[in-house]
Formats: structure tokens, C-alpha cells, sequence
């Protein structure tokens, strides 16, 4: 699944191809999605193209070909497929699993209760969606369940909630994609803790906070990923890292 502005900005150029023929432009894009900056324009590309919806034309100015539209989007507004489309298609990568996102203030996590049904020492805390440990995607608020944790885990008091990890920039630091991570809600942060960060107020991460003078580091545990500097009026701190759960 899409997140919204990801879907919002599909249909977008959709409508806008259909009507005259050719892509919008980065800034009618980013107006259209009221975002502040293009560079969240190029990454909801990025992520479009690797869900296998957009192909970019390289060489090209605005060259953006639709390669499929969503399950959900009436036949009536599907274009024409050519043949040559249709085998790019079939070679498409399917999308991955849904990506929803933490909300930009889940204040709906609550103090952790004890789970019915489990064992003594036990509390249950929000599920509320899933945290990309890569490339800062959207912040979707999405509260999809609870976990039962340790009381141990969250016996630093405070709010809590789970966030389910999809990415891999933070092997090294023991945090793997499917892994479900525990947040103690908090609007601060330590350098060297890792934390929920959200930036520019619409995309959320999970990444280690380091600061560098006015500046804000996120940094991955995985030399893949590129550490990436923001201002700081640019990053607000979701949460802290408190433990983590994992399925075998």
C-alpha cells in the first residue's frame, strides 16, 4: 500500500498526464501536495519508482511514465496499456508491504495496562503503525494494535508505544527489518541515542541523534545509508528507543 501523499502525489501526475499530455513540474508538485521544499517531491519519487508505480525517463526533462495505478483506482480513469508497457509491467517489482507511519504527535499511546490474558509482569502498550528504518518516508498517524512488553522494558515510566520496523539501515545496531521496536514518548533526546525523529513535520525515521552545533544528524547503523544533517528547526524528537522485540 501507498502512504497518502505518496497516492496523493500518483494521481496527481496521473490526472495531469491525461489532461495535457506531459508530467507536472517539481513545483507544481510540490505545490499541489503543499509541501515546503522539492526534496520531498524526489523522495516520494524515489519511493514510487521502487514500489514499481512511476518510471523516471532519464535524459529527459519532467519525463515521468505511470507504470501502474493502484488496485483501488476505477478502470475508468486506467490509460490505455501498450504492449511495450505491458511487458515493462509484468517485470515490475510488486509493492512492498504497507508503510504506514507513526502519527506527528502519538499521543494516543497512554500509559502501558496489563494485557488480558498474559502473564504476570506483562503490560500492554500501542501498536501504532510502522517506522522506516531507511530513507525518511511520510508520517501516517495509523494505530493498528497493541503489544504485550515486559514490564521490565518500560519500567522507566512515562508513555510507551511499539513501532514495527521495515528497513535495514540500523543492522549494526541490532535493529532489523520486522523487528518491533519500544518507544518511550519523549520530546528530547541525548547525542548518541537513537530515536523517532520526524522532519519538516511530515516523514518519520529511526535513526541514532547526533548533534553538531545548530545542526542535527540522523545517522544510520549500516554504511549503506548516508547520514543525513539537518537544521534543527527541522527535526523533532518522537520518542526514545527502550527496548526491542523480535519474532522467530
Amino acid at each position: 500500500m501507498l502512504t497518502r501523499k505518496q497516492y496523493e502525489l500518483l494521481m496527481f501526475i496521473h490526472e495531469r498526464v491525461r489532461e495535457t499530455g506531459i508530467p507536472p513540474s517539481f513545483d507544481e508538485m510540490k505545490d499541489a501536495l503543499d509541501l515546503r521544499s522539492k526534496s520531498g517531491i524526489h523522495r516520494l519519487i524515489t519511493a514510487l519508482e521502487e514500489r514499481g508505480y512511476l518510471r523516471r525517463m532519464e535524459k529527459r526533462a519532467r519525463a515521468l511514465e505511470i507504470t501502474r495505478l493502484p488496485e483501488n483506482v476505477s478502470d475508468t480513469l486506467r490509460p490505455a496499456t501498450t504492449r511495450s508497457q505491458a511487458q515493462r509491467m509484468s517485470h515490475t517489482p510488486a509493492p512492498r508491504r504497507n508503510e504506514a507511519r507513526i502519527s506527528a504527535d502519538p499521543r494516543g499511546a497512554g500509559m502501558p495496562r496489563r494485557a488480558s490474558g498474559e502473564a504476570e509482569g506483562a503490560a500492554s502498550i500501542p501498536l501504532v503503525g510502522r517506522i522506516a528504518a531507511g530513507t525518511p518516508i511520510e508520517a501516517l498517524q495509523n494505530k493498528i494494535g497493541e503489544v504485550p512488553v515486559p514490564v521490565g522494558m518500560i519500567g522507566r515510566g512515562g508513555e510507551h508505544y511499539a513501532l514495527e520496523v521495515t528497513g535495514d539501515s540500523m543492522i549494526n545496531a541490532g535493529i532489523l527489518d520486522g523487528d518491533t521496536v519500544i518507544i518511550q514518548q519523549s520530546d528530547t533526546a541525548n547525542t548518541g541515542e537513537i530515536v523517532v525523529a520526524l522532519v519538516d513535520e511530515q516523514e518519520a525515521t529511526l535513526k541514532r541523534l547526533r548533534r553538531r552545533g545548530d545542526s542535527i544528524a540522523l545517522e544510520a547503523a549500516n554504511p549503506a545509508y548516508e547520514t543525513r544533517l539537518y537544521g534543527s528547526d527541522r527535526v523533532r524528537v518522537q520518542g526514545k528507543l527502550v527496548g526491542l522485540i523480535r519474532r522467530y
